[in-house]
């Protein structure tokens, strides 16, 4: 029997968690900076798409009609970008539990092809570290979704450690999805904050992890960067020249091309090209398939774009399907 073809990278909308922060003053502080980031001609076409996605966003039946015409057997899902970092304890545990319930309870009905991701209040890490082990251990999730920052705050700040070390000792996939960009109106035109402002804010994420040596202390971390892990692995040998050359860039143990083969990647990256430099960059073993299902900036034809990379067998076969499940079924504890 072939391998599962598995999706790594699908979202949920969760209204009961929207309900939550209707009228807050966060919220409306989040907004005017989306606002900020992208044209008024942007805002109304994702407006537009989330209506014309509401049901793809939350049925099952929807999702599975969807993963049948991709040719895709698993899917990971994992809640809309709607981390709220701004949440003071009560409402991150109110939203978390709300978002990872839902989570739970969609995968519920179709077990054998959704696999969940949850939400990880990160602006509060003890709250996050305990919400991280719910997740795996009574919701039966798979690991947590994050940004690429938080509220400011960057992943690789030490407050977050606790978080890593629960993720390596739960076996938890952490997924880095970014939600906006710090350029803000820089970018916004023509839906740059999100083609041109994602990928950097994803480059700029795992550098920061690889130089702060975020890595080197959790060796053990799975995670996995959304959109091909957006620009470093195209242009990685900058940070390799930088590290050899310059003793301020000396945070890490090793060059920070190596720590590329430690972390996972989605293919999400559009063209063959792309994808074979992504494999040929980072290892065959660490490329996974995503589709960012169902919206307009992802794909519905990842395995004819697999296809076209004309990756060796045991390649396309591991990328397919074979590392997303080692990935997510490999050192769990349940």
């Amino acid at each position: 029997m072939n391998s599962p073809v598995v999706d790594f990278h699908g979202h949920l909308a969760v209204p009961a968690a929207d309900a939550l922060v209707a009228g807050a003053p966060g919220l409306a502080a989040e907004l005017a900076a989306e606002q900020r980031a992208h044209s008024p001609e942007s805002l109304a076409v994702n407006r537009a798409q989330l209506q014309g996605l509401a049901v793809r966003l939350t049925d099952v039946g929807a999702r599975l009609a969807d993963l049948d015409a991709m040719g895709v057997d698993v899917q990971v899902v994992g809640p809309m970008p709607m981390h709220h970092y701004w949440a003071d304890p009560d409402l991150a545990l109110d939203l978390a539990r709300t978002t990872n319930e839902a989570v739970a309870a969609h995968c519920a009905e179709a077990p054998d092809r959704l696999f969940g991701l949850g939400t990880i209040p990160l602006q509060h890490p003890d709250l996050a570290v305990a919400l991280l082990d719910r997740a795996v251990t009574e919701h039966g999730l798979y690991g947590g979704s994050v940004s690429t920052t938080v509220d400011g705050r960057e992943l690789a700040d030490p407050v977050h450690d606790p978080v890593w070390h629960k993720a390596e000792e739960l076996g938890a996939v952490v997924f880095v999805h970014p939600w906006g960009c710090s350029l803000g109106a820089r970018l916004a035109t023509h839906y740059l904050g999100n083609t041109v402002g994602q990928p950097v804010e994803t480059a700029v994420a795992l550098s920061r992890l690889i130089f702060t040596g975020v890595l080197d202390r959790f060796p053990r971390l799975k995670l996995v960067a959304a959109h091909g892990g957006g620009y470093l692995p195209m242009y990685i040998g900058r940070s390799d020249h930088a590290w050899r050359v310059r003793r301020d860039a000396r945070g890490c143990a090793e060059p920070p091309s190596a720590y590329l083969r430690r972390m996972w990647f989605d293919a999400l990256v559009y063209t063959p090209r792309a994808l074979r430099h992504l494999v040929e960059e980072v290892g065959a073993d660490r490329v996974v398939l995503g589709t960012d299902h169902p919206f307009d900036m992802g794909v519905d034809d990842p395995v004819a774009r697999l296809d076209a990379a004309g990756l060796a067998p045991a390649d396309r076969t591991a990328v397919a399907g074979g590392n997303a499940l080692d990935l997510l079924l490999k050192g769990r504890t349940r």
